[in-house]
């Protein structure tokens, strides 16, 4: 018989050390998401910085398919809340956009100038700003504390407003922290400032899922054994819970390159998230 316990938290939780090559990124996505926008800009196919509030990084970049638009996906950038931004993440539109889905990619106040929960609510803001310009179903993903952000869009008692939210239909968390808990332990917390009530108060493992909840956790196989653990232990509870969900663990793909999928538009990443 095993036992394990985890005595290094912060190690625990750091992507960019224990990845090869890890401190590439994220400058190795400046370059691919400048072209691709500057690219759909020239095709009048971008709207960028869009206002959803009225705070500095209240902006997102809404990104139009070739056609009327099917629907609307929304990608919410990760960084821990408190690094990054929407530019880094425009070429990773491309996938849901040759589906007919136009693509919203908002910034936030970062921590610690906000805390979490004021995040969660300007989240919630840009969403129903970019379903107020496209009609249709909506599909939301993440990214690290992006999967956190939009895996608490539709825990019960979801700040997007009843219309909005009645609209989401498929959640994806990718190599999403859905317990907070564990982040008190950790040098991050130096500016996510999170105290336990908050921790726990944020955290989407002890909320129900709303009425109707479709969410699926994706992760890679290289990923840290925390973030693993996070992964299945979200669809797990939910699943238990009365949520439609799934879990997959992508081989060979760590922490900053398992989101390369959406990109692509016949990956199962990209299929998953709008089916």
């Amino acid at each position: 018989m095993l036992f394990h316990k985890i005595t290094d938290w912060n190690d625990a939780y750091t992507n960019g050390a224990n990845i090869p090559r890890g401190d590439s990124w994220p400058a190795a996505w400046v370059e691919p998401a400048k072209a691709f926008r500057e690219m759909l800009e020239a095709q009048g196919r971008a709207r960028l910085d869009l206002s959803y509030g009225e705070k500095p990084r209240n902006r997102f970049d809404l990104f139009l398919p070739e056609e009327a638009p099917k629907g609307l996906v929304v990608f919410v950038h990760g960084g821990y809340w408190q690094a990054l931004d929407k530019s880094y993440w425009s070429h990773l539109a491309a996938g849901s956009l040759a589906h007919g889905y136009a693509v919203a990619m908002p910034s936030y106040t970062l921590c610690p100038e906000a805390r979490v929960g004021d995040i969660v609510m300007e989240i919630a803001a840009a969403i129903a700003d970019a379903a107020g310009e496209i009609d249709g179903p909506i599909h939301l993903t993440g990214h690290s504390a992006g999967g956190h952000l939009v895996t608490r869009m539709v825990a019960d008692g979801s700040p997007l407003v009843a219309p909005v939210r009645e609209r989401v239909r498929t959640v994806v968390s990718i190599s999403g922290v859905h317990d907070l808990r564990p982040l008190v332990l950790t040098g991050l917390n130096k500016n996510l400032q999170l105290d336990a009530q908050e921790a726990a108060a944020e955290s989407p493992v002890l909320m129900l899922p709303s009425a109707g909840t479709r969410l699926f956790c994706w992760a890679g196989g290289n990923e840290r054994a925390e973030f693993l653990r996070q992964n299945a232990l979200m669809a797990s509870l939910w699943l238990g819970l009365g949520a439609e969900t799934g879990a997959y663990v992508e081989p060979d793909r760590h922490h900053f390159n398992v989101i390369d999928g959406l990109a692509d538009p016949e990956h199962p990443l990209t299929l998953t998230l709008l089916s």
